[in-house]
């Protein structure tokens, strides 16, 4: 893929899961920063067979390619934070195939879900969290709008330690790159 802008996506189809699962059982394809250990490698046929990955407090996309290129290339995931009494935001993530980061994918794929769900909900904010040493998921917020709002101390506990996160945030208001 040489143009990022062939990015789109689309509802997750029965012959998407094995993709989704690949996330939970090889430890490549989850990457240093998404690689958990063992987990339920059910889940998300039972959670497609309940909704087809599509809730009121959240879903999951496939990210795939425009006119049938070498995607599908992973998802994002969205999940409904309480942010106060009668508001909430959206938290979003993405997990990508080794063979398709790197190369803008992933920063278009975030800006077309918060076109999304600003566009789908009344959601006033987004926020992603990543890891403080996720450089390259850094700067692909950054390159989808986000600003860096801070360092969560002691936030995620992966691979025998607890490591730092990074809060981006993006609002309805702020303009998003192309």
């Amino acid at each position: 893929m040489s143009d990022d802008a062939s990015v789109i996506l689309r509802p997750t189809r029965e012959d998407d899961l094995p993709l989704l699962e690949r996330f939970l059982y090889d430890p490549e394809a989850a990457g240093p920063f998404q690689w958990f250990g063992w987990r339920d490698l059910g889940r998300f046929r039972r959670r497609w067979a309940e909704n087809g990955l599509l809730g009121p407090d959240g879903g999951q996309l496939i990210v795939d390619a425009d006119a049938g290129s070498d995607g599908p290339y992973g998802f994002v995931a969205w999940r409904k934070l309480d942010s106060g009494p009668t508001s909430s935001c959206w938290s979003i993530g993405i997990a990508l195939a080794p063979e398709a980061r790197g190369r803008g994918v992933g920063t278009r794929a975030q800006i077309l879900l918060v076109r999304y769900l600003f566009a789908h909900s009344p959601a006033q904010r987004v926020q992603a969290e990543t890891e403080s040493e996720n450089f390259g998921e850094q700067r692909a917020l950054e390159k989808a709008g986000f600003t860096r709002e801070g360092v969560m101390r002691g936030a995620v506990f992966r691979d025998g330690r607890w490591r730092d996160g990074v809060l981006y945030g993006v609002v309805r208001e702020d303009p998003l790159p192309g």
